[in-house]
């Protein structure tokens, strides 16, 4: 425009004939009016452009917001089209639980395994379930059915998979991050740790062992629970396999079978089927979750028998590793050493299975144990109980094993039409065939010759010693299916409840009172003596409250660890254990819900022993033998344990929640014990309240730690809860 606007001024100055110098300034002048101007407009067309451009990106950003904005809300309608406090999508399978407050309390994905580019659809109508249950389905691959239950603040979620393809096991993973609390349950694991959050292992089948070898020990409930209100309960028939690691912090749960924890195929395809339920905290949601009435059924003497065990101690007759250690001089010298001591109350003589000649006899070894009626009835008028062990298992050397074979009472091989009897070996037995419980005339059989000891030696009651799943044969075949090889031992348990037993040696659902379940065999050393407090806190956890905690001082003395199974060896009882070390063992076990003895104080033949287990004997007869009783009914009511962790006393306190060598004698007793060698003070927490000191009287007020507390190698940490209204 410029040279336009230039060209057409000066013709015009031609044509004028321009010929003076002021006309020519007149011209510059001109332009140089001009010149701003085609400037401005230059810059007006520039800012048109940028304008254009701004216009053009905030329409891609509305679109991208109206669209995200568009997901977020089909996701958030799908989600609560199903729950209302659960948060889930179809496509990617990240759920999240919500408590009745809103919270975000669990978060995981589900279907890990599925790939992410298969698409779910709602199922068929014949796929469907009849109790209001949302069916999702991955088409060749898996199945989701979901349900809600909701009982006020008391919530619970069923998540319900089946396979579709023989490749496709169903697993469930959920985060272990701190955030989302601590989690708790499964029993005992290898290692020994406090809880799930801390523990990392592949995934490993769920079923009792031995915790040395196995990653499960001998007690095993399927239910988890998490420090800020939810648990988990996984049904019975799920093949559930369990992983937790701590790297990715996460814990799954997968539903497989195998060739022989879940070789009993329930299903065509692997299902995984377990609740998830929340409430207001944890100690509410465990009172729900593992309620149960344990009164059922019980008669009179059932509850006296309960009672002699809380009060009573249980003396294991001491044997060496071969049948003939024991005989009926070793039984009678025993119980004349308990009486000598004058200090103690008699109890319950706890005699092994070397009784008989060969395991499974049922009868008594009458060339060790001549006048066996005779001792027995002296026992009784001292005022002792006799207790007898046995085995589901029958030595092949017995005369049973061949009355057992021709009736076919025996687990047989599998493929095997009933024909080959399935062999294994356990403790002192190296070959030996098991007792099938599902077949209905192995009961009767069995419960005749138990009636028949019972009458004519006046037995008082047996300990079930069924060793765990792995005991079973490998390639193992009842009659009828087992959902799991944990079943074998509760059947047998409630197969003879009427006959009377003192406790059994593993379970997967709390044996009738008044039997106890036992720890597994400890070694007697310090680290056994850690693993006797965590097995008993997290046995009480998963339901079993009444436990019954070993000998004090060890069952065994290994120097190393057994590659093995400790049940694949009889293993002699343990030379008598270093003072101190039997000492602080026996502080522990004067606050479990039993006592057993194995090696007497009197063993020791020292006068600082003597009064130090005379002190504890008294702290037990005057302060926890009453809380124990006194907490004995809500224990059978709810399943709560008489023996707690202490966030069960305040699960809001965070302190509470990690601290696992402390433990509650129901809520009104704190017991922090010493458990490593030459120490005398420790570290030591007590929850809200006043609590007056056990060991000197003075009162300390609660919620806080008391650091360097001095406990002397005579005496154990314990603090009484005093009455609300107490004045600090």
């Amino acid at each position: 425009m410029l040279a336009s606007d230039f060209d057409t001024y000066s013709l015009a100055s031609n044509q004028a004939s321009i010929t003076s110098v002021n006309s020519v300034a007149s011209l510059l002048r001109e332009k140089m009016q001009a010149f701003p101007q085609m400037i401005r407009k230059k810059k007006r067309e520039t800012k048109d452009y940028k304008i254009k451009i701004f216009v053009i990106m905030m329409f891609f950003i509305t679109v991208f917001l109206i669209s995200y904005a568009y997901v977020g809300y089909h996701r958030h309608v799908l989600t609560y089209s199903y729950f209302e406090k659960i948060k889930f999508n179809s496509k990617d399978r990240f759920i999240k639980i919500l408590n009745h407050e809103n919270k975000i309390v669990m978060s995981g994905q589900l279907g890990v395994t599925i790939n992410m580019d298969s698409h779910p659809f709602h199922c068929l109508e014949d796929r469907r379930k009849q109790d209001g249950s949302v069916c999702i389905e991955w088409n060749g691959v898996a199945r989701l059915y979901m349900n809600f239950q909701d009982m006020d603040v008391f919530r619970c979620y069923t998540i319900h998979w089946q396979a579709l393809s023989a490749n496709q096991f169903p697993i469930d993973c959920y985060e272990l991050t701190r955030d989302n609390g601590l989690w708790f349950g499964g029993g005992i694991s290898k290692n020994m740790q406090w809880s799930l959050s801390t523990k990392d292992f592949d995934f490993s089948p769920y079923a009792s062992g031995d915790a040395k070898v196995h990653q499960f020990g001998n007690g095993v409930k399927r239910y988890f629970i998490n420090s800020i209100g939810v648990a988990i309960q996984v049904n019975e028939k799920s093949p559930l396999h369990l992983m937790a690691n701590t790297t990715a912090n996460e814990f799954c749960l997968k539903a497989q079978n195998d060739d022989f924890t879940f070789v009993n195929r329930l299903t065509p395809l692997p299902e995984l089927q377990y609740k998830i339920c929340t409430t207001e905290d944890m100690r509410s949601l465990h009172m729900l979750m593992t309620q149960q009435s344990l009164w059922d059924g019980l008669k009179e003497a059932d509850i006296k028998m309960l009672h002699t065990l809380i009060e009573e101690p249980v003396w294991q007759i001491p044997h060496q590793n071969q049948w003939d250690s024991l005989n009926e001089t070793t039984i009678y010298n025993y119980s004349e050493d308990v009486i000598a001591m004058g200090f103690m109350r008699l109890g319950h003589i706890l005699v092994s299975e070397f009784w008989q000649e060969n395991i499974g006899d049922f009868t008594v070894d009458i060339s060790r144990f001549p006048t066996l009626k005779e001792t027995i009835d002296v026992l009784h008028r001292r005022g002792f109980k006799i207790v007898f062990t046995i085995q589901p298992f029958i030595s092949t050397d017995s005369e049973n094993f061949k009355d057992a074979v021709r009736k076919k009472l025996l687990i047989y091989e599998r493929h095997s039409e009933r024909s080959i009897p399935a062999l294994t070996r356990y403790k002192s037995v190296s070959s030996a065939g098991v007792l099938d419980i599902t077949n209905n005339v192995s009961i009767p059989w069995l419960k005749e010759k138990l009636e028949k000891l019972k009458e004519e030696y006046k037995v008082d009651s047996f300990y079930l010693d069924l060793g765990t799943s792995y005991n079973l044969p490998h390639y193992y075949q009842c009659r009828q299916t087992l959902d799991n090889p944990d079943m074998y031992a509760r059947l047998f348990t409630e197969s003879l409840e009427n006959i009377g037993f003192l406790g059994v040696s593993t379970a997967s659902r709390a044996p009738k009172p008044p039997a106890f379940l036992s720890t597994l065999p400890i070694n007697s050393s310090w680290s056994g003596l850690r693993e006797i407090m965590t097995a008993v806190l997290n046995y009480g956890i998963i339901g079993y409250p009444f436990i019954l905690p070993g000998a004090i001082g060890g069952d065994y003395a290994l120097a190393k660890s057994k590659t093995k199974m400790i049940s694949f060896y009889s293993l002699p009882q343990p030379t008598l254990p270093e003072q101190e070390l039997f000492v602080r063992w026996m502080q522990l076990i004067t606050f479990m819900p039993a006592m057993q003895f194995s090696h007497l104080p009197s063993e020791y033949k020292s006068d600082y022993i003597t009064d130090v287990t005379k002190e504890l004997i008294n702290v037990r007869k005057s302060i926890v033998i009453p809380l124990l009783k006194k907490y004995l009914t809500e224990s059978m009511n709810e399943g709560l344990p008489l023996v707690r962790p202490l966030w069960m006393l305040d699960p809001h306190d965070p302190a509470c929640l990690s601290i696992s060598d402390e433990f509650s004698v129901g809520e009104e007793l704190i017991v922090a014990p010493i458990l490593e060698k030459s120490v005398e003070e420790r570290e030591v927490y007590l929850p809200q309240g006043v609590w007056k000191d056990g060991i000197d009287g003075s009162l300390r007020k609660g919620s806080r730690w008391i650091h360097s507390y001095k406990v002397p190698k005579e005496k154990i940490a314990y603090f009484i809860k005093l009455p609300d209204n107490t004045r600090f």
